[in-house]
Formats: C-alpha cells, sequence, structure tokens
C-alpha cells in the first residue's frame, strides 16, 4: 500500500544535521562482497564473476576498491579474475550472498560533516534466502574497516530500497521499508520520522511499480534514479504493459510532487530476460556511478545503445562502461545491487 500523502515536507523536521551524500559525490572508495552463493546463481556463476571483475578494473583506475571475500584461498581466486592493482583491497570477511547494496552500510555524514555508517537490520528482503547470519554483520565490520561509527538504525530496510539527490530529497517505496515482512506494524508517518532521523531526509517521495521478478518487493534502483540534484532518469516501455502502467503512474507521482524545476527523463527498459522459463527483473536504472566511471548493465541488443547514449549526456564527465549482466541478473540484482560507495 502507498501511503495517502507520497511527499513528506515536514514543519517541524528533527535537525539532525545530517546528509545522506549523493552516488556521484566524490568517493573514498567502492565495496563488494564477491558471488559466490551457488542458490543464487545455480548456473552462470563464472560468467558473472567475470562480468564483475571487469567492473571492478575499471572502478579501480579512479578510486579504490573493497572486495569482501571468504578467506585467503578464495582471494587468490578473485585476483586471478581481477588482476593486481594498487586501488584493490580484498578483505576477509565472510558472506552469505553477494548483494552488498542491501547488507552492505549505507554511509551519511553527520552534523559535523564526518561520516557516519548506517546499518540497517537485514534479514534478506524479508526472511526470503535463510541463512542471513553472516549478512547483518558485514556493515558494522565495513564501518571498523574503514575507521567509521556505526549507527543501527532500528529499522529493517536496505541500499537499494533508498535513492537520494545529495540534497536531501529521498526515493523510495512503501511496498519495501512498510511490508510487514520487514517491519511488522510501521506506518508512513513513523517511517518518515525514521528517514528524516538517520538519514536527514527533508522531502521524500514514495514510488511503486514493482518489476516482474524482483524478489526485493520493489527496490527503487530499479524503478528511478537521480543523475544531478535536479534530475531523475526513469524507464519507459513501450508495449510491456504490466510495467508501462506502473512506469506511468510513477512519472506522474514525480511530476507531481517535486518542484517544476525538476527534470523528467526518459529512459528505454530492456527487452524481456528470461532464465528457465522466469522473467528476471532487468533494468538499466541498476547503473552505478563511480569516480570516472558510470557502470551500465547490458543486456544486449540496440536499447543498450539508446541508454549508453542518454548516460553519456547525463554524466559528460564519466566514461560509460556497459557491464554484460544477463548472468549477473540470474542471480535478481546487477551491478549497482552488487556495490556500495563509502564518500569521500
Amino acid at each position: 500500500m502507498t501511503p495517502d500523502n507520497p511527499v513528506i515536507q515536514p514543519e517541524n523536521p528533527v535537525l539532525t544535521g545530517r546528509r545522506m551524500p549523493a552516488e556521484w559525490e566524490p568517493h573514498l572508495g567502492t565495496w563488494f562482497s564477491w558471488p559466490h552463493n551457488r542458490d543464487t546463481w545455480p548456473t552462470g556463476l563464472e560468467s558473472a564473476e567475470r562480468a564483475l571483475a571487469l567492473g571492478i578494473q575499471l572502478l579501480a583506475e579512479g578510486e579504490r576498491v573493497y572486495v569482501n571475500v571468504l578467506s585467503d584461498d578464495h582471494a587468490r581466486h578473485v585476483r586471478n579474475l581481477t588482476g593486481s592493482h594498487d586501488n584493490l583491497e580484498f578483505v576477509t570477511l565472510p558472506t552469505n550472498d553477494a548483494w552488498c547494496r542491501d547488507h552492505g552500510a549505507t554511509w551519511v555524514y553527520d552534523a559535523s560533516g564526518h561520516r557516519l555508517a548506517i546499518s540497517w537490520n537485514y534479514n534478506a528482503w524479508g526472511g526470503k534466502y535463510p541463512p542471513f547470519d553472516l549478512d547483518r554483520k558485514v556493515a558494522a565490520r565495513m564501518a571498523a574497516h574503514v575507521g567509521d561509527p556505526v549507527e543501527h538504525a532500528g529499522i529493517t530496510f536496505e541500499g537499494g530500497a533508498i535513492e537520494t539527490n545529495g540534497a536531501g530529497v529521498i526515493l523510495t517505496t512503501a511496498s519495501c521499508l512498510l511490508n510487514p515482512n520487514r517491519n511488522p506494524g510501521l506506518y508512513a508517518a513513523r517511517a518518515e520520522a525514521l528517514l528524516e532521523r538517520v538519514l536527514g531526509a527533508r522531502h521524500i517521495v514514495w514510488l511503486g511499480g514493482e518489476l516482474e521478478g524482483d524478489d526485493t518487493d520493489g527496490h527503487i534502483d530499479n524503478l528511478a534514479r537521480f543523475t544531478n540534484e535536479t534530475t531523475i532518469v526513469y524507464p519507459m516501455a513501450a508495449n510491456d504493459l504490466p510495467h508501462r502502467d506502473g512506469f506511468l503512474e510513477n512519472r506522474d507521482i514525480l511530476s507531481r510532487c517535486l518542484p517544476s524545476h525538476f527534470l523528467l527523463r526518459e529512459a528505454p527498459h530492456p527487452d524481456p530476460v528470461h532464465h528457465a522459463g522466469v522473467r528476471l527483473p532487468a533494468s538499466y536504472m541498476n547503473f552505478y556511478i563511480g569516480n570516472g566511471h558510470v557502470l551500465m548493465p547490458a543486456y544486449g541488443g540496440e536499447k543498450d545503445e539508446i541508454m549508453q547514449e542518454l548516460l553519456a549526456e547525463l554524466f559528460p564527465d564519466r566514461e560509460i562502461a556497459p557491464i554484460p549482466c544477463v548472468e549477473i541478473i540470474r542471480g535478481l540484482g546487477a551491478v549497482h545491487c552488487l556495490s556500495q560507495q563509502i564518500p569521500r
């Protein structure tokens, strides 16, 4: 259920002085948890690893890249794929799965401008994929590794369910944050107050439109993304009627709920990608913005070229790098789901 009032402009916000930086702001580095779970990738794991290695090699040209691995032997395996680089650091931090966007820390700046890591009460998207005991420990251990304090937010949430412009505007979905499989009994006003306190949110927009095959219950990083403080890119599908209706509704919400100087840019939506007869949640919105590159999920075909041209226009100061994601998406996520940035 979507809250009746999709926009929050609190009259008396809790003035924590916090700010959640935008993804395009300078990074100290990017963090990954290396894919290894055969239940997630019964087939295609090796191809997914090679695709991720390509993305990591590119990111390491402009920032430090941290990779969580299971052991020294696992680190050697991953290094054989990525090669060695001065900016590449392997961290022995065992995980249940690879989705660092969700089980990893979300960084904010506190009132003094210092980094603070937020640990959500991660439960594998509503307890869908046990065990997740190792993943629940990852955020705090990431923060400790770079010497940052950590705060436990007190709600169950994931990094893939929030999108910010770095200036207090937050996009999210009720289907994740208010879902009983995460936060039973949590209502919209309480959730809004929590986002104000934890992330420094000033203006919250609730979207919908969950993709077919999306086991996250509707992560925002498949639905709409900021590319600067006032520009949002969103997908549109000409003939994909169930998705098209949701995309149109999101466009209407964004148009209605944001100031008139915000610009909405329509992007293509990939042709359906299937595996074993099941449609996968392929989306071009799952791109990742690094210091020097934008990693773009690529699925093959002319729509890849259209999306690459759009991102080149929106990020003229970065190289747009298509990353083959047909195998990665078999795990039900793409490059943004695998990554988590640490602001500088």
